[in-house]
């Protein structure tokens, strides 16, 4: 092998390495590619009791035997949940009647001023279909670690507070499992159609 070669396979090697690196991620991007089931998904999501708006009991097997939506927020949220909440509502919305074949659960991050009553007239501006969860702070620290969810008090002036808190909607299957955050930066008809496919 002369010299010219010698320096030239190194760089050639780099390159196709490079290329195969850049295919992989592309593949795996774009959802055709496959990784170990450990590393697709982590566990998220897991056994909960909670309170809904109406006061009734509630846990994690009442919302199994259809794909559900679950998002974390609270009532005194300025600007997030009820961006979202909306849009969540606008895709129920574009369901039509099979809206009733899926779940979505609001669950409180502030269960200090979220009372199942302050729950239901919030809700109350969005689609019948959403639920409202609330619970003692125990559970609600429960449910939270479950789903990772982050959370925390935020002192404001004046001695009231804000909510700082993981503003993911997740995808779950019929039986409970996480699926993927759920896409609201689309139109409600693509979002409903992809809602679909988990019937």
């Amino acid at each position: 092998m002369n010299a010219r070669m010698a320096r030239v396979l190194p760089v050639l090697g780099a390159f196709v390495g490079g290329l195969a690196l850049c295919f992989g991620v592309i593949l795996l991007i774009s959802g055709h590619g496959s990784l170990p089931l450990a590393s697709q998904a982590a566990e998220i999501g897991g056994p909960f009791h909670l309170t809904d708006q109406d006061g009734r009991a509630v846990s994690d097997k009442d919302l199994k035997g259809k794909p559900y939506l679950v998002f974390f927020g609270y009532t005194h949220c300025p600007d997030v949940c009820p961006t979202t909440l909306f849009d969540v509502s606008e895709v129920l919305r574009d369901l039509g009647p099979d809206a009733d074949r899926v779940g979505a659960a609001f669950i409180t991050v502030d269960p200090e001023r979220d009372t199942a009553a302050s729950l239901k007239d919030y809700l109350s501006s969005f689609d019948p279909h959403l639920r409202g969860f609330t619970g003692d702070p125990d559970a609600i620290k429960t449910v939270a670690k479950a789903y990772r969810v982050y959370y925390k008090k935020v002192p404001l002036e004046g001695g009231d507070y804000a909510m700082d808190h993981t503003a993911i909607v997740y995808l779950m299957d019929k039986d409970g499992h996480f699926v993927a955050p759920f896409n609201l930066k689309r139109k409600p008809d693509v979002a409903a159609a992809d809602l679909r496919h988990y019937f």
